[in-house]
């Protein structure tokens, strides 16, 4: 049976699409609709190594993007009609969704109840699932969830130490994201260490504008730096991570900040781009650091220390290390930031081989630890394929 499936990330004012053999991974036509709600849409794809722009119509939605990607399917037509799936990645499925599923109108209303956990993500979830469902009416939908593969959490892990009640009534807990990244590259780790993933003790640090590492013992998730929302945890782009609560009621009643503002410093405003003042690519500030700016250098340093603090705190919690992972797009390419965070690390028995630190990157995978080493890698991951297998799975299984 053919294995194509359509992978959809349907962001607030993106939808990335790729086109994936979930038997090998390859992904011959992949692109995004972005800037989607504004004057300055457009569709960028890539087919056979050529590189295409569309512009769209001004404000265009998700619905016109999608039914802007169907027409470039149907200019591949042997490839479109090689599609037997989609699936859609979902960011929040609460406790409610524990794995991926067929997608109906009681799913589709479980997604929408959700928001309220994920507002920018999951009504743009549900957009894109109507979306899609009208463009390829034809084809089963599967929702795979990124907090799916944090269920094996254990209970001391993922509740906070507040009044249980309000656990039972309203779920807040930690949930974890990232889950088809964190998944993805424990298995490759698994593969190049030539283990049984339930043989593997890991921890895997998926590290791009939105960051999070992940305790794995065992080959199951114990631990997860990101929590009810993905705010939680590590240094990020724009996000803050792990801060005092008291400070969000300090902004509000001392400087009269609404709920809104708060949120907007904390998400949006706050991270590398708060920091530095600068901006919030780890690229362009590692570029300025190295033309003196202090910011720059401020923002780094403060990514790389609290990243060495999950990963020591980590390491106490899964036992005989096998492997530390990096992945993301800072994790696969900075070899700045993995040098960095492994001279801290240095009494824990890491050290880097600096050639391989320097080639691993862009696309290529592999150890980046020397002969002396506990193991370190770099893997590029590959969500879309996990997404892709799972759509399989829900969709064709007996």
């Amino acid at each position: 049976m053919n294995q194509h499936v359509l992978v959809l990330n349907c962001g607030s004012s993106s939808i990335k699409f790729a086109i994936i053999d979930a038997e090998t991974g390859a992904a011959p036509l992949q692109g995004i609709a972005e800037n989607l709600g504004a004057h300055n849409a457009q569709l960028r794809y890539s087919f056979d190594g050529k590189e295409t722009a569309i512009e769209l119509s001004d404000n265009a939605n998700h619905k016109e993007a999608l039914a802007s990607i169907g027409r470039v399917l149907k200019q591949h037509d042997a490839l479109q009609s090689s599609i037997i799936a989609v699936g859609h990645r979902v960011v929040h499925g609460g406790e409610r969704f524990e794995q991926s599923c067929l997608i109906d109108p009681l799913v589709k209303e479980g997604i929408r109840d959700l928001a309220k956990m994920a507002p920018l993500h999951n009504l743009a979830h549900v957009a894109g699932i109507e979306s899609a469902q009208d463009a390829f009416p034809d084809l089963p939908q599967v929702a795979v969830f990124d907090t799916a593969y944090f269920q094996t959490l254990p209970k001391h892990a993922y509740l906070y130490a507040l009044p249980y009640a309000l656990y039972e009534q309203h779920g807040i807990r930690k949930y974890g994201f990232h889950g088809s990244s964190h998944h993805f590259v424990s298995h490759e780790a698994a593969r190049l260490l030539n283990k049984g993933i339930g043989q593997c003790n890991l921890i895997t640090a998926h590290l791009g504008n939105g960051c999070s590492i992940t305790a794995i013992k065992q080959g199951k998730a114990i631990d997860t730096s990101m929590g009810f929302t993905p705010l939680e945890g590590l240094v990020m782009g724009t996000r803050c991570g792990d801060i005092d609560p008291s400070v969000a009621t300090f902004l509000i009643e001392s400087l009269d900040y609404s709920a809104a503002q708060v949120s907007a410093l904390m998400n949006k405003q706050s991270g590398l781009q708060g920091i530095s003042q600068l901006s919030n690519d780890c690229r362009t500030l590692e570029e300025q650091q190295a033309l003196g700016n202090e910011n720059a250098k401020l923002a780094l340093d403060m990514f790389v220390h609290r990243l060495v603090k999950y990963i020591g705190s980590y390491i106490a919690l899964v036992g005989p290390l096998d492997a530390l992972v990096f992945t993301g797009g800072i994790g696969e390419n900075s070899s700045y930031i993995r040098q960095q965070t492994i001279a801290q690390l240095a009494h824990m028995g890491f050290s880097l081989d600096e050639t391989l630190n320097a080639e691993t990157r862009f696309g290529r995978s592999g150890r980046i630890s020397d002969a002396t080493s506990k193991s370190v890698f770099a893997i590029a991951t590959n969500e879309e394929w996990v997404i892709a297998k799972d759509t399989i799975h829900c969709a064709f299984k007996a």
